[in-house]
């Protein structure tokens, strides 16, 4: 059984060191997450044209574990023993969960609208973050979180019709992203004491083993194709490897809202390589939408208060 003092340094976050507007350092990583993140939906669902979903989740996780794993810093760096529950958390809330969660539901829904749904993030990461910290996100910070979800409900609009299966689609990519949630704001204080690279190694290492047996399950059901091992090798590299070291960064520097608010811009892009690489349909409403979330994240940057 877990004691409460235990339990309570695993469920714990912090506060960003930089609590003022964001720096020309903190845009560049937030730009890069969203341009990254919102490609890895269409290589996913490249991925899934001849891989299960097993198999496309053990490669992505596998290749990020292994882009970090040539990085000196990630194999000389130590953690130490009472941090690393967080880091097995981490592992599996962050990276295996979602990581299987997302391959499966978008067997049943669009790229674009798996990546709209994860706009939802920003309101439960707040909600976590206020929890564990009990403060209330800034006054710019709330405004931004409600026009961000306004544009969110917007672009997801079209795509909320429909049942049976896409609504099971609908249900995980939702749970992916309540442990991303959590997973921001735990890692946060994890950052900010060792640096990105070696907790988000640990990460990665830990979560390929959760993954495995998973993964291995579905090589009986895949098929071997050069354009989806070259999508679950981008994805793996630049979407698990690099965006998470990225986004740790991010964490550490502005907090876990402000951070979280990627997310918002991250349909935008996922929504237009949807279209232009899937046929998948955009809807004049989503144009609105797109207009609120650029908004809602601006309003993010600010100096929080």
């Amino acid at each position: 059984m877990v004691s409460g003092s235990r339990a309570h340094r695993l469920l714990s976050t912090s506060h960003g060191t930089n609590r003022e507007a964001f720096t020309p350092r903190d845009w560049a990583m937030f730009l890069s997450l969203v341009l990254i993140w919102g490609a890895s939906f269409l290589f996913m669902a490249i991925g899934l044209d001849h891989f299960t979903p097993g198999l496309v989740t053990l490669l992505r996780v596998a290749f990020g574990a292994a882009t970090l794993a040539v990085v000196p810093r990630a194999r000389r760096s130590s953690i130490e023993r009472s941090d690393w529950p967080r880091v097995v958390a981490l592992a599996v809330l962050w990276i295996a969960l979602p990581q299987i969660f997302f391959p499966i539901a978008q067997q049943w829904i669009s790229s674009a609208a798996a990546g709209m749904l994860n706009g939802a993030m920003p309101i439960f990461t707040a909600a976590v973050s206020t929890a564990l910290l009990r403060e209330l996100p800034g006054r710019r910070q709330a405004l931004g979180l409600l026009v961000g979800f306004a544009g969110i409900a917007a672009i997801s609009l079209p795509s909320a019709e429909g049942g049976g299966t896409a609504l099971v689609g609908v249900i995980l990519v939702l749970a992916a992203t309540i442990c991303y949630a959590f997973s921001t704001n735990i890692v946060a204080p994890l950052q900010q004491k060792y640096g990105s690279v070696p907790v988000i190694a640990r990460v990665q290492w830990v979560a390929t083993l959760v993954v495995l047996p998973y993964g291995l399950a579905g090589v009986g059901g895949s098929e071997f194709a050069v354009s989806s091992l070259l999508a679950t090798l981008a994805v793996g590299v630049a979407g698990t490897g690099i965006a998470f070291v990225l986004m740790s960064s991010l964490t550490g520097s502005v907090g876990a809202t402000r951070a979280s608010f990627i997310t918002y811009c991250i349909p935008v892009v996922a929504l237009i390589l949807g279209a232009v690489f899937r046929g998948d349909e955009v809807h004049p409403v989503a144009v609105v939408g797109i207009a609120l979330v650029t908004a809602g994240a601006l309003l993010a940057s600010r100096r929080e208060g």
